[in-house]
């Protein structure tokens, strides 16, 4: 028969789980515990844990399902989770200097989304992604592609500015990119581009150069995703946009876009 939880080990499993939730986590999964005869090493007490847990015991009940899964409208699911981020408090960038939220913009049904790094100075500012020289490149980038900026779909790894536009850090990046996860869910695009190596880690959780990630399709999770060169490396570094235009290039392929013509 299963263990019944006590009600001190439920409220404890619940307020976890809220606390995950206040992070913008809310996706668990419940790893089946295997029989004793194929394990071959002694259990851990977290692995215990597990093997205990009742499969007809809904210990998630307590939790509030994602605030944007109500609706199938992608513009107010967007809202939704605007409105769950709220003045954000949970890693440290809203000490250092941030002066708002940079959430995302562009068409919440869009085929393509570009995702970078993170909010520079402009983007802090003005509270929208690429905004910057590094958003007019990309503008121009999109436009040769044969879009516009309002077709896509534009959000970053974290939602606000480090100071001094410094790297992201780890744990600023697996606190922020929960909600990132659920804007892609949300948009669904047939294809995402990720802007620079930081972006690209992030999603493939890999550390890779760029030499081995550009060039090739990856999946993540059900979507197709292409690397490139991040619009800020392109302006210290012109001799890449050559290189940066082929990744396009075989993004357009997929989507079966045209670049404009040319007026002669």
């Amino acid at each position: 028969m299963p263990t019944i939880l006590d009600p001190q080990r439920k409220r404890a499993l619940a307020d976890r789980i809220r606390f995950y939730n206040e992070l913008g986590i809310y996706d668990f999964y419940r790893r089946e515990s295997l029989p004793q005869t194929e394990s071959r090493e002694p259990m851990t007490p977290r692995a215990k844990t597990l093997a205990r847990l009742p499969t007809e015991e809904n210990i998630f009940a307590a939790t509030n399902p994602k605030p944007e899964s109500g609706t199938t409208d992608p513009l107010t699911a967007l809202r939704l989770i605007r409105e769950d981020i709220g003045d954000c408090t949970r890693c440290k960038l809203h000490k250092q200097g941030r002066k708002q939220i940079v959430f995302g913009v562009g068409n919440p049904k869009a085929d393509l989304m570009f995702i970078g790094e993170a909010p520079g100075a402009d983007e802090d500012q003005q509270g929208e992604p690429f905004v910057g020289r590094a958003g007019q490149l990309l503008n121009n980038m999109i436009k040769a592609m044969g879009l516009r900026r309002e077709d896509v779909y534009i959000a970053n790894i974290i939602k606000c500015r480090p100071p001094g536009n410094r790297t992201p850090e780890r744990d600023e990046c697996e606190t922020c990119s929960p909600f990132l996860m659920r804007q892609i869910a949300v948009i669904h695009p047939k294809a995402i581009v990720a802007l620079g190596a930081v972006a690209a880690k992030t999603l493939l959780a890999v550390s890779a150069p760029m030499s081995e990630l550009r060039g090739h399709w990856f999946d993540f999770r059900g979507t197709k995703l292409a690397v490139t060169y991040h619009p800020a490396f392109l302006l210290r570094d012109p001799r890449q946009k050559k290189e940066t235009w082929k990744d396009l290039q075989m993004v357009m392929k997929d989507l079966g876009l045209k670049a404009p013509q040319s007026k002669t």
